[in-house]
């Protein structure tokens, strides 16, 4: 893992995945992103050393409280960014593909005030 988008979009993809499936293991995420699985086994390693993650003996992630915090604020920039897109008129795939990237490099000072903004 590279950056810190990367980071934020393992935490995000694990979230989302907690969403639809009990529980959570590297495969999953391996066929989620369409990952080499060597990759996704760095990436796991390093949430792990971090702190955002635990793995237990029979593989299954789970996020820590500091790492569910981060995933889920990394979640709602992209709810938000989506929203604002389609409200502006873009279509739903172009507005999810752009809030995806925006997501990992906004300000939290200048994201709290688009949130704001969306809100009147």
């Amino acid at each position: 893992m590279k950056t810190h988008e990367s980071e934020e979009m393992y935490l995000e993809t694990i979230l989302l995945l907690r969403t639809r499936m009990q529980s959570v293991r590297s495969v999953d995420i391996v066929e989620e992103l369409g990952y080499a699985k060597s990759s996704v086994s760095r990436a796991v390693n390093l949430l792990l050393k971090q702190g955002y993650i635990t793995i237990e003996n029979g593989g299954e992630i789970s996020l820590t409280e500091k790492g569910q915090k981060k995933a889920e604020d990394v979640y709602e920039k992209h709810r938000v960014f989506t929203e604002i897109f389609v409200r502006m008129g873009a279509p739903r795939p172009l507005a999810e593909e752009n809030a995806c990237r925006m997501e990992h490099v906004i300000s939290d000072d200048l994201f709290a005030i688009l949130k704001k903004n969306l809100e009147k």
